[in-house]
C-alpha cells in the first residue's frame, strides 16, 4: 500500500473541494477581469495616470502625491507592457478577495458562504474591476490597507517581527496614498488599546518610519523642505474654495497680502459646486475667473512650497472662519457615498472615466481621440511618455464583442451606495455592542472604512474611486458582527436550553446535599 503524501495537484484539488463555493466565486471574478482585458487594452487611462508614467520613466519626487506607486510602475518598465500592470492589479484585486475570506473563515470562523458574501464585492462590482484597469494608485493602495488590518487580526498576540512586516507594509501605504498616515495613526492606537506591549507596537512605528523618512529626505534634496508633498495646503484650499468668504476671514491686507491674493472676486452663490475647479480650473483667460486664482503663480509654480504654506493658511483660516459652512460641505460630500445611484459628480468628464464604453470617444476630426498632450510636471509630455513606456500605441483599444459585455455588466452589477451605508450600520452596531471592549475586532475595520469615506470629504473632495477601497473594511466588519448574529455578547436560546437540565441537575444535588447536612 502507498502511504506517500498526496502531491501538490491533489492537495490543492482538494482545498478547492473544501472551499468550492468561494472558489466559484473566484472563478468568477477571474473571467470577468479577463473579459475586461480583452476589451480594453492595454489599459485605461486616467488625469493622473500620465504623472504615475512620467515619474517611472524619471524617477523624481513628485510634488502632488507621493511615487509608491510610480516605484511599481518602474519595477515593470523592463516589460514594456501596460497590459502587464493591469494584470498585476487584477491580480490584487482577487488577491484583496482571498484575504477577505481567509481572515473571516478562518481566524473568526464564518460560514464559507458568509465569507465568500464579504468578498463579493471585490470580485463582482464592475466599478472595481474598471478601477483595476485603470493605471492608478487605487486598487495597490487597497491591497496594502486589508494586507495591514488581515495581520493585526489575525494574532491574539503580536511578536515585534509581525509589528515590523506590519509597520512596511504602513510605509508602502503611506507612500502609495498620504491617507496612509491616519491609517498607521489608527493601527497604532488600536494595539495601544488591545495593550499588545511595547515591543510590536514600537516594531511598527520603526519599521513604517525608516522608509518615509528616506523617502522624505529624497524630497528634502529637491525641494528643499522635509516633506512628503507640496500639495496638502493646495488640496485643502480647493476643499474651501467654494465656500470660504474673505470679508468673514478677518484678513489683514497689509500684512497677510499672500492670504489675500488668494481670494476669490466671485460671489459665493455663483460660485462652482465642485471643488476640483479651484486647483485644477483654467478659469475665463481674462485673469478674472475664479480657476485663475492659483495659476497666476504659473504652472511650474503652483506646487510651490510657497503657494502651497499660503494656501494651508487660507484654508485654515476658512474653516475656522466658517465652521458652518466647513461642515456642511463635508457632510454633504461624505453622504454622497450613499446615493442609490451614480450621480454625475464632480464632472462629466471625470465620471466618464469610470465607465466601461462600447464605443470610441471622436475628436473634433471625427477621429478616435489620443492620449492628451500635457506637459508632466518637471519635463516631459504625457502621450510621449505614454508611448515610451509602451514602446507601442498606449491608447485604449476598444474589442468588441468584450468592451460590450461588461458595458452592459457594469449597469447592473456594482454595490450601491445605500447597501454600503446599510453594511457600515451593521458594523457601527458591532462596535457598540462590544463597548466594554472599546468595540472588540469590529472596531479597527469599521473605523478604517469609515475613515476613508471621511478623509476625502474632509480635506479634498468626494471621488467615486476614493469609495472602493473603504468597502472590503466596511465588509470585514459587517460580516464580524454578524458572525454569531446581530445579538452577539448575549446567550443564544439554543445554548440556554442546552444548558437548562445541567442546571437543574446542579441545583439538585446542592439541595440534596444539603438536606443530608441537615439530618444528620
Amino acid at each position: 500500500m502507498d502511504h506517500s503524501a498526496p502531491g501538490p495537484a491533489a492537495r490543492a484539488l482538494s482545498m478547492l473541494r473544501r472551499h468550492r463555493v468561494f472558489a466559484a466565486a473566484f472563478g468568477v471574478g477571474a473571467v470577468l477581469r479577463l473579459i475586461t482585458m480583452l476589451g480594453y487594452g492595454p489599459a485605461m487611462w486616467f488625469n493622473d495616470s500620465y504623472e504615475y508614467v512620467s515619474v517611472a520613466l524619471h524617477p523624481r519626487p513628485h510634488p502632488i502625491r507621493p511615487d509608491g506607486y510610480a516605484f511599481w510602475l518602474m519595477l515593470l518598465k523592463p516589460f514594456h507592457s501596460f497590459t502587464l500592470v493591469v494584470l498585476t492589479q487584477h491580480l490584487m484585486g482577487l488577491a484583496t478577495a482571498c484575504l477577505i475570506y481567509a481572515l473571516l473563515r478562518i481566524k473568526f470562523r464564518l460560514p464559507k458562504w458568509g465569507a465568500t458574501l464579504a468578498a463579493a464585492p471585490v470580485l463582482f462590482d464592475a466599478y472595481q474591476i474598471q478601477l483595476e484597469q485603470l493605471v492608478m494608485s487605487d486598487t495597490m493602495f487597497m491591497l496594502l490597507v486589508v494586507g495591514v488590518i488581515t495581520m493585526v487580526l489575525w494574532k491574539r498576540r503580536l511578536t515585534w517581527k509581525a509589528g515590523a512586516v506590519i509597520g512596511l507594509l504602513l510605509a508602502l501605504t503611506w507612500l502609495t496614498r498620504s491617507i496612509g498616515l491616519p491609517i498607521l495613526a489608527l493601527v497604532v492606537l488600536y494595539l495601544l488599546v488591545k495593550r499588545t506591549g511595547w515591543r510590536p507596537i514600537t516594531a511598527v512605528i520603526a519599521a513604517c518610519a525608516l522608509p518615509v523618512l528616506a523617502y522624505m529626505g529624497w524630497f528634502a534634496s529637491a525641494y528643499g523642505k522635509f516633506a512628503m508633498t507640496n500639495s496638502d495646503g493646495l488640496i485643502l484650499y480647493m476643499r474651501t474654495a467654494i465656500f470660504a468668504d474673505c470679508n468673514k476671514m478677518d484678513i489683514d491686507k497689509y500684512k497677510e497680502v499672500q492670504l489675500l491674493l488668494l481670494c476669490i472676486n466671485d460671489p459665493v452663490n455663483q460660485r462652482k459646486d465642485y471643488a476640483q475647479w479651484y486647483l485644477w480650473g483654467q478659469g475665463n483667460g481674462d485673469g478674472t475667473g475664479t480657476g485663475e486664482v492659483l495659476h497666476r503663480w504659473g504652472t511650474n509654480k503652483k506646487f510651490s512650497e510657497i503657494t502651497n504654506e499660503a494656501a494651508s493658511k487660507f484654508a485654515t483660516r476658512a474653516i475656522l472662519s466658517q465652521p458652518g459652512d466647513y461642515l456642511q460641505v463635508v457632510v454633504r460630500d461624505f453622504f454622497r457615498s450613499f446615493h442609490w445611484g451614480r450621480p454625475r459628480f464632480p464632472d462629466e468628464s471625470t465620471y466618464n472615466m469610470y465607465q466601461f464604453k462600447p464605443y470610441y470617444e471622436i475628436d473634433a476630426n471625427g477621429q478616435p481621440k489620443r492620449l492628451p498632450r500635457w506637459s508632466s510636471y518637471q519635463g516631459g509630455r504625457t502621450d510621449t511618455d505614454a508611448f515610451s513606456y509602451e514602446q507601442g500605441p498606449p491608447e485604449t483599444r476598444i474589442v468588441h464583442p468584450w468592451a460590450d459585455i461588461m458595458s452592459g455588466y457594469q449597469k447592473v452589477f456594482y454595490l450601491r451606495g445605500i447597501v454600503l451605508g446599510g453594511i457600515l450600520l451593521i458594523g457601527l452596531y458591532g462596535v457598540v455592542v462590544r463597548w466594554r471592549k472599546f468595540g472588540g475586532p469590529v472596531v479597527l475595520p469599521w473605523l478604517g472604512a469609515f475613515g476613508l469615506l471621511l478623509a476625502p470629504a474632509a480635506t479634498a473632495e468626494f471621488d467615486y474611486r476614493y469609495v472602493l477601497p473603504a468597502v472590503p473594511l466596511a465588509c470585514i466588519a459587517a460580516a464580524i458582527t454578524l458572525r454569531r448574529g446581530v445579538t452577539s455578547g448575549r446567550r443564544s436560546p439554543r445554548s440556554a436550553a442546552a444548558s437548562w437540565p445541567t442546571t437543574l441537575r446542579v441545583r439538585w444535588s446542592r439541595r440534596s446535599a444539603r438536606g443530608k447536612a441537615t439530618r444528620s
